[in-house]
């Protein structure tokens, strides 16, 4: 589940944030001590019958703070902006991961992370199914992310599908989603194409404890079994038999962690195996049973 950030806060409408240039307080503030040192200087004086501050001085000192506050608004509106983009960018990563999973996490050298398309099969329709089972998926086991900032009642969207400029992002099933709020496209690919996260391959050789394949005589008595989802809540599970080298291909497979299992028909000895798909890399591995079976 991919959430915000601790402190992090969606900003959507006009924001208030530090101002990280050259007009630092120590520059405004002898602008204000200075007329504060004319006003008291000009009551002083008038008390004292002497003569203040003229008014040309007293000009000349209110063009400069004009000046500084107009410079101050245009780098504020500068920096408003730079943090928009930078939030946009950050949290169309969030939705990428929510999507496909996050590639970092492993265990024992296996990737365990493959979103929503690993759970269910297929691209989500919308960014809404992220968080609300689109069809009553059995596979779906979301929330794959979080909105802490969507009330039902109130909030006409949820926040994850805006972004920092309050535009909803532009997302129909693809492998990009875009964001053009800021008047300039921001497009994150989830993938390089559709066919890296739901079409790899899976490649097998099965053999016994010394290393035989099943060869003509035996290459049907093993029923390989692989279940995956099938993109509409439910799974498949197509049969395959090895050929006469033991080796065996299924196609077609999405991302994710899939179970694998091999079935030898005369003892109906099972083995169970996972296959671990990644985006755009075909599955190889060698499996074999315990016995010299063949």
């Amino acid at each position: 589940m991919v959430g915000y950030p601790s402190g992090m806060t969606k900003v959507t409408g006009t924001a208030i944030l530090p101002i990280h240039n050259h007009l630092t307080e120590t520059t405004v503030l002898p602008i204000i001590q200075l007329m504060d040192h004319i006003c008291k200087q000009t009551v002083n004086s008038r008390i004292s019958g002497q003569s203040g501050y003229s008014l040309f001085e007293l000009v000349i000192v209110i063009v400069i703070i004009s000046i500084l506050a107009t410079v101050t608004l245009k780098s504020l509106k500068s920096s408003v902006e730079v943090a928009r983009v930078s939030e946009t960018k950050a949290e169309l990563d969030r939705l990428a991961t929510a999507i496909a999973g996050d590639p970092k996490l492993v265990t024992a050298g296996v990737r365990t992370s493959f979103g929503y398309v690993g759970d269910v099969g297929a691209l989500p329709p919308n960014l809404e199914a992220l968080i609300s089972n689109p069809g009553g998926y059995a596979t779906w086991d979301g929330p794959y992310l979080r909105d802490e900032f969507y009330n039902s009642t109130s909030a006409s969207a949820y926040s994850f599908t805006i972004d920092a400029w309050g535009a909803p992002y532009s997302y129909t099933g693809s492998v990009t989603i875009n964001s053009s709020g800021g008047g300039s496209n921001i497009t994150r690919a989830i993938a390089n194409s559709g066919a890296e996260l739901l079409s790899n391959n899976l490649h097998l050789t099965i053999t016994d404890s010394d290393g035989s394949p099943p060869g003509n005589s035996y290459k049907d008595s093993v029923r390989v079994i692989v279940t995956y989802p099938d993109g509409s809540g439910s799974y498949s599970t197509p049969v395959s038999f090895p050929a006469s080298d033991g080796s065996v291909q299924v196609d077609s497979l999405p991302i994710g962690s899939h179970l694998v299992q091999l079935v030898y028909l005369p003892t109906n000895d099972t083995i169970v195996h996972r296959a671990t798909i990644n985006p755009g890399q075909d599955y190889y591995a060698e499996i074999r049973y315990f016995e010299d079976v063949w």
